[in-house]
């Protein structure tokens, strides 16, 4: 089976699984489809702010280079880089439904007990997407 939009999360300090999910996605990819890479960079909650404001400004700088990065490491033809700001699993979700994707592919860790009781975003994902979603593990 191959898919003509797919859908690549990934994490803001992306490592080889990233590429790996990258590989994963080209493979399932229709020919003339298109990848969309997103990564999610969480908000810093409104109340912190008073509390932190002094941060505020290296935050921001490092959300740029996240951005600056993903559009360097992750330019080809076949490929759309977004960066989008909130919560990553609900931000995820919303893309795929909006853009009509219809395939996630989703680098994941080995769970153990801290998913039990926290979840994880890719976790997320696989519970909550409306099309096919491709774990892909390190």
């Amino acid at each position: 089976m191959t898919y003509s939009k797919v859908l690549v999360p990934i994490a803001p300090s992306y490592g080889k699984d990233a590429r790996r999910a990258l590989d994963v996605a080209r493979s399932l990819l229709d020919p003339g489809g298109m990848i969309t890479v997103v990564s999610v960079l969480e908000d810093m909650p409104r109340y912190l702010y008073p509390e932190v404001a002094s941060i505020i400004p290296v935050v921001e700088e490092n959300q740029r280079a996240v951005r600056e990065a993903m559009a360097r490491d992750f330019t080809a033809p076949d490929v759309e880089v977004v960066t989008l700001s909130g919560h990553p699993t609900r931000a995820i979700l919303d893309l795929a439904k909006e853009e009509d994707h219809d395939c996630i592919v989703i680098a994941s860790a080995q769970p153990g007990w801290e998913h039990f009781f926290l979840g994880s975003t890719a976790s997320g994902v696989v519970r909550h997407a409306r099309c096919s979603v491709h774990v892909v593990r390190g």
